[in-house]
């Protein structure tokens, strides 16, 4: 991965745990919904994980906001 990519990767991991807080929700909430684990939304929080434009969409409706929401 480039450093654009970690970038972008941790800017939306940032976003993805800031309305998660936002709306009242654990990182194991969100993995419930999912059929995760907490460790994978932390993961993804920290930029670690590289989404899918269909994870993403996913992991916007588990958190209850739009996926232009979540990319912002």
């Amino acid at each position: 991965m480039t450093t654009v990519d970690m970038n972008i990767t941790i800017k939306f991991g940032k976003k993805v745990k800031a309305t998660r807080l936002k709306k009242g929700m654990s990182q194991g909430d969100v993995a419930r919904k999912l059929d995760v684990s907490a460790n994978y939304i932390s993961q993804i929080e920290r930029g670690v994980e590289n989404l899918s434009l269909k994870g993403i969409e996913k992991l916007a409706k588990a958190i209850d906001v739009s996926t232009s929401e979540l990319l912002k």
